[in-house]
């Protein structure tokens, strides 16, 4: 169950907060600033390339790498194909984990690493592996770890990653916890941002992004602004975030979307929910959710008890109830979809929220709005719902 009173008492959120999770959410604009300096000294913004790749390929450990090759494949438009390559293991445990390139890839493509980590041995290998093909290598991890140095020898490009609070914190403190918070889970929010902002303004480089320096403050400044709506200060009833986190309380979130950002929001969401809250999430895009998630809204789900209405529900838990969730990216084209969704939710009674950038958004400011939005509802959902990540 979540304690909605937890939610507009920002004192006490603070105090369960011994992460950082909050902080590392309102902190995603300077997150970007951040990067786009260490991109902008590494040289990366000064690049000039002879043109774009024939392929780019993702690799990295965390949750947020699978957003940052949706969102590089989103914001190139299909014009350089972008591939996530997944990594084999033993364990879960990033040291373990190896990745290989594909068969047919060379000197036309490019190999993209990002990581909150830099010490898995896989990704080192695997920049060994793209040196012997020809690859052009890029990399986004902190400085001085091995991954920064098998870049270099391989002679890439090593950006270091923007700072994220308290990975140098070495275990708790009694005095403040909120101001010494232990280190961030990996889906912790900001990581995202610090992986994914050099790799956008090397996109902008190569002609796949609108990425230029004003677009990135122009991400930046959206973050903070939905830091400032989204943050622990804010009331429930003028706070998005909250306000969603309240309505997802005992509920199968359906996210949704319509659109490539969308729709990578969407993804991102799911995992961050699972990872932060605990919590099970589906996702489909429009038009297909209608019918792949469909029989949620009227099977089991849906809490029809007719057939045993006198049974003692006191010892029962609360079974999930659907409740979907449609992210937009304000696209016209979508509309339609977006009315027949609306119809089909209604007419089997199943609630639905509705996340839309303003209008005149550009996409950069679309992906800040939508995600930063969600990443604040996950760490709400964990906090006010008891789960410590």
């Amino acid at each position: 169950m979540l304690d909605e009173t937890l939610l507009d008492a920002p004192e006490a959120l603070a105090g369960a907060d011994t992460h950082g999770l909050l902080r590392g959410a309102a902190q995603a604009g300077a997150r970007v600033r951040t990067a786009v300096r260490h991109a902008t000294e590494a040289g990366l913004t000064e690049l000039r390339p002879d043109g774009r790749p024939r392929a780019i390929l993702v690799a990295g450990t965390g949750p947020a790498v699978s957003c940052v090759a949706d969102l590089l494949g989103a914001f190139g438009n299909g014009a350089v194909p972008v591939s996530l390559l997944r990594p084999a293991g033993p364990l879960a445990d990033p040291g373990a984990l190896r990745w290989t390139l594909p068969g047919w890839a060379g000197p036309l493509d490019l190999l993209l690493l990002a990581t909150p980590d830099g010490t898995e041995a896989g990704l080192a290998a695997l920049v060994e592996q793209a040196y012997r093909r020809g690859c052009t290598v890029v990399s986004v991890s902190p400085s001085g770890t091995p991954l920064t140095g098998a870049t270099a020898q391989a002679r890439g490009l090593a950006v270091p990653l923007a700072a994220v609070p308290g990975e140098a914190y070495e275990g708790p403190d009694p005095r403040d916890a909120y101001e010494q918070p232990r280190p961030a889970p990996p889906a912790a929010p900001g990581v995202l941002w610090a992986m994914l902002t050099p790799l956008l303004a090397l996109a902008d480089r190569l002609g796949l992004a609108a990425a230029e320096p004003t677009g990135l403050q122009a991400l930046a400044d959206r973050l903070d602004r939905v830091a400032e709506r989204c943050g622990p200060a804010a009331a429930t009833y003028g706070n998005p975030a909250k306000t969603l986190a309240a309505e997802l309380s005992g509920a199968l979130p359906l996210l949704w979307s319509e659109g490539a950002v969308a729709g990578a929001a969407a993804r991102h969401c799911a995992t961050t929910l699972t990872a932060l809250a605990g919590r099970p999430a589906l996702t489909a895009e429009l038009p297909e959710a209608m019918t792949a998630h469909g029989a949620l809204l009227d099977g089991a789900l849906a809490g029809d008890d007719t057939d045993d209405f006198f049974r003692d529900r006191v010892e029962e838990p609360e079974p999930l109830r659907p409740r979907i969730v449609l992210l937009r990216e304000g696209a016209p084209a979508g509309e339609s979809a977006t009315v027949a969704a609306r119809d089909l939710a209604y007419g089997h009674g199943t609630p639905i929220s509705e996340l839309e950038p303003a209008e005149g958004s550009s996409r950069l400011e679309t992906a800040a709005e939508l995600l930063a939005t969600l990443d604040f509802t996950a760490v709400y959902l964990a906090l006010a719902g008891g789960r410590r990540p």
